[in-house]
């Protein structure tokens, strides 16, 4: 067997095996990134909140909530941790909601926490608006224009 011909046949194998290497490089982390948006809620964290518990105890365990609500005389935070898969495209998923509420009472002390999660089937609306900061507000065919005119 001459060398050319052991080339000639071992190339397709080079090519599939390039071809594998390239395509197992894309796939898993390469095309899909899963992270965690909010805050991360340990679970010795929510051990230590107990019925009780003055509400600068909670503030030291699990920092500021990310929303807060008041019913009546009862105050309740809400610490939202959610996990997306976002694709390389900029498409987004969410995989995992969970929301940690802790309740207190008229004297900020722990009534009760719950933990909620996507089948509890709770709707919490998440705040998305930003505030907008100069030339943000514009789109950049406004601003193009408004530099034109402007000179």
């Amino acid at each position: 067997m001459t060398l050319r011909s052991a080339l000639v046949r071992l190339s397709p194998i080079a090519a599939a095996l390039a071809l594998g290497l390239t395509l197992s490089a894309c796939s898993g982390s390469g095309l899909v990134a899963t992270r965690t948006q909010g805050y991360v809620i340990p679970a010795d964290a929510i051990q230590q909140i107990r019925p009780g518990s003055s509400a600068d105890l909670v503030r030291i365990v699990l920092g500021s909530p990310q929303t807060t609500s008041t019913f009546g005389n009862e105050t309740a935070w809400y610490y939202v941790e959610t996990k997306v898969n976002q694709t390389a495209f900029g498409l987004t998923t969410i995989q995992e909601r969970t929301v940690l509420a802790v309740y207190f009472d008229r004297n900020n002390k722990v009534v009760d926490r719950a933990v909620y999660t996507l089948q509890d089937g709770r709707v919490f609306a998440i705040e998305q608006r930003r505030t907008p900061s100069f030339g943000e507000d514009r789109t950049f065919v406004q601003q193009l224009l408004g530099s034109v005119t402007n000179s």
